[in-house]
């Protein structure tokens, strides 16, 4: 007997990059944290909270924290909902709109949490190939008419951008058919941001983290931006709780504190362009990307060799078992001591 339904015993749960037990001596680029500190704003409140406010219930809305996010990015408060990380908020996505005979499509490959939602809810599941080089198959993905259409801009793990062009007409062509659900976990790296388009359409939903441009990894913490009407619905789905007091208060420092952010995102990206340069210069290959990450492919495309030397070595970078990246390994930025001994070792 099974005390489970079908679809879950027949999936593969999601899988997240190594974590190892001993990270002193490991380098670790295999999962996109942020190499430089939090904003000292964020030490400082975490000194002064008062440890008589874990006795009580946190705010369900979140309040401090959708505060800091509307001043900061000049987005009403009600057009704003706080997850447990932009995770969280995947999942009241799914519950809310996908499940069976509904259709989820996103473009592959990308994060494979959207396909383990859909999995979870019995969806009907399209995954869209990215056209040559990774360019953006807007058409299929009109043409899927999914009822929720994931899109991570940039997209992970291949570093690579549609432009806000292409979400635009793709947000227009799917109003009546389904929400469109633009994932900037990496858009502090970028060139641009869609946070505009939920303004102008009642189908997009952005979603952004602190764990990549704030170095907030750990805190678990991100939002949603949408009309009030999909928010209502969002609400219906979330946990009673999904943020904690302290998240909340540490979570509002980091966002106000943007010169921290920029500042460590400018350094990133300075360490994205030289590392990808002294990799080309080794014979390897290397898409353009606006992540804190690249995705490369060996000389001789022996990308599982290479990951597998690179662990033995105290070095972690991700390799996927995905067909279009069997050669290619994701290789997050990290300091530039940290690259040059990557380089060193490969």
């Amino acid at each position: 007997m099974s005390y489970f339904r079908d679809n879950i015993e027949a999936m593969a749960a999601y899988v997240p990059g190594e974590q190892p037990a001993s990270r002193e001596r490991v380098i670790k680029l295999n999962t996109n944290e942020n190499p430089y500190p939090p904003s000292p704003a964020v030490a400082r409140r975490l000194r002064e909270f008062s440890f008589d406010a874990l006795r009580v219930y946190p705010d369900p809305r979140a309040g401090v924290f959708v505060q800091a996010v509307s001043e900061v990015l000049g987005i009403p408060r009600d057009r704003i909902q706080a997850g447990n990380g932009s995770d969280n908020l995947l999942v009241m996505i799914a519950r809310a709109a996908a499940g069976p005979g509904r259709r989820v499509a996103y473009p592959g490959p990308t994060f494979p949490f959207y396909e383990t939602q859909a999995l979870v809810e019995a969806a009907e599941i399209v995954e869209v190939p990215f056209e040559a080089d990774y360019a953006f198959p807007l058409q299929d993905l009109l043409a899927a008419r999914a009822a929720v259409t994931f899109v991570a801009n940039p997209n992970s793990p291949t570093g690579t951008t549609a432009s806000l062009e292409q979400l635009e007409t793709l947000a227009r062509g799917l109003q009546g058919v389904g929400l469109l659900v633009i994932d900037e976990a990496y858009v502090d790296f970028a060139e641009a941001t869609a946070i505009e388009l939920p303004a102008r359409y009642e189908n997009v939903v952005v979603l952004r983290t602190l764990s990549k441009g704030y170095s907030l990894a750990g805190l678990r913490l991100g939002f949603a931006v949408a009309q009030p009407g999909v928010l209502r619905e969002l609400w219906k789905t979330k946990e009673i709780y999904n943020v904690s007091s302290l998240t909340e208060q540490l979570g509002a420092a980091a966002v106000r504190d943007q010169d921290s952010m920029r500042a460590n995102a400018a350094k990133i990206r300075q360490s994205r362009a030289k590392l990808a340069a002294d990799l080309q210069a080794l014979g390897w290959s290397v898409w353009p990307s606006q992540a804190n990450f690249i995705l490369a492919r060996p000389p001789r495309g022996n990308a599982r060799e290479v990951y597998e030397a690179l662990k033995a070595g105290g070095i972690l970078v991700r390799y996927f078992q995905h067909t279009d990246l069997a050669d290619k390994l994701r290789i997050t930025i990290g300091t530039d001591e940290q690259n040059a001994e990557l380089l060193k070792r490969i």
